[in-house]
């Protein structure tokens, strides 16, 4: 049977992080590289690679609802999650491996296992979900249904796992996010409603600083950048025999992060691990800074310790600067070549008619 597949991939250390719901606690956020980005497969060896002290176990949540708090025990319900990003690529990676004495997926609409997942890709916090707006004695919920429910920060309950049923509901107006390729998802189990067994999915989401309901292109996509920090929290909503779940365990230990950004957990957006970096490597951009006087602007982007740069513009002209301006004297498709040196050796990169001039 094609199963659920939830990895979520987090690392965790103590720091001192203001205005989120646990201030001692900041997550991190593993950095997969571009070359080894996983595949949404229902396939999980891509995440083998993510070291073990990314996870988020049990033993980070509290069940606010159910009268648990933190004694929570694995034989009755048991998770692992793993977040991942890759840089340049505005996408979150999970990774859920989750354990339940008894799995329930029977119902038509909420009253199922729920793995709840809050992204607030701006850390802009605040209420997102119109029942909680603070304008509601000015305007009808249902009028706010159409402003800001879901917009500035998103809610999404994935059914874990899904049947007869799409197998995300946002809670929000922008339903258009849970669709690809704003959203995919991948199973794996092979239990039955009301058996036991381990359920494990992958899914990536896409983070919006503004989703609207009248779709992408009167949205705006979080720009994730590495060392960044995003707000960011689940919850895992256990229902077993009962209409009323039996445990609502989240990961910021307070109910309120459902529907106020200000109430989520900071996670920061890691580099890239040392093993997978060259020690030193040439990179670089440009900006037209003005097409009449064919003046550009040259940034360089490399990394590794450097104490010499060599840009070579095309033109027969150079520069040793680190960040030079150039301006052509004619038209032209140039190739452009930065060698930079250091200590570990010398980088060389060439870009071909990249920077063109009239």
């Amino acid at each position: 049977m094609r199963a659920l597949k939830l990895t979520i991939v987090v690392l965790f250390i103590s720091c001192k992080v203001f205005g989120t719901t646990r201030p001692d606690k900041e997550f991190k956020i593993y950095q997969f590289p571009k070359d080894q980005i996983p595949r949404i497969d229902g396939e999980f060896s891509d995440w083998e690679m993510v070291p073990r002290s990314y996870s988020i176990g049990l033993n980070e949540l509290k069940d606010t609802e159910g009268g648990h708090g933190t004694d929570l025990d694995p034989i009755n319900f048991n998770i692992e999650v793993k977040v991942a990003w890759v840089k340049d690529l505005d996408r979150l990676y999970f990774y859920v491996e989750a354990e339940d004495d008894y799995w329930s997926f029977d119902h038509h609409a909420l009253s199922q296992d729920i793995f709840e997942l809050v992204v607030d890709g701006d850390m802009s916090g605040g209420t997102f979900i119109k029942q909680h707006n603070g304008n509601k004695n000015i305007l009808s919920t249902e009028e706010l249904h159409f402003k800001g429910h879901g917009t500035h920060a998103q809610n999404y309950h994935i059914f874990t796992p899904v049947q007869n049923k799409e197998w995300v509901m946002i809670w929000g107006n922008a339903h258009w996010i849970k669709e690809f390729p704003y959203y995919n998802a991948a199973y794996d189990y092979d239990f039955k409603h009301g058996e036991s067994g381990k359920l494990k999915m992958e899914f990536w989401i896409t983070p919006f600083d503004h989703a609207s309901i009248e779709g992408f292109d009167n949205s705006i996509v979080s720009d994730l950048k590495e060392n960044d920090l995003i707000g960011l929290s689940w919850c895992m909503i256990d229902y077993d025999e009962k209409k009323k779940w039996e445990a609502f365990m989240n990961l910021s230990h307070d109910t309120k992060m459902i529907y106020d950004a200000s109430y989520l957990c900071a996670f920061r957006l890691m580099p890239l691990e040392e093993k997978y970096l060259k020690p030193i490597q040439a990179n670089w951009s440009f900006v037209e800074m003005d097409r009449d006087t064919r003046w550009i602007q040259f940034k360089d982007g490399s990394y590794g310790e450097i104490q010499k740069w060599h840009w070579d513009f095309g033109d027969g002209k150079n520069s040793a600067e680190q960040h030079p301006k150039h301006i052509y004297d004619k038209a032209g498709e140039w190739t452009v070549i930065l060698t930079v040196e250091g200590p570990e050796g010398k980088s060389v990169l060439s870009k071909v008619w990249d920077v063109v001039t009239k």
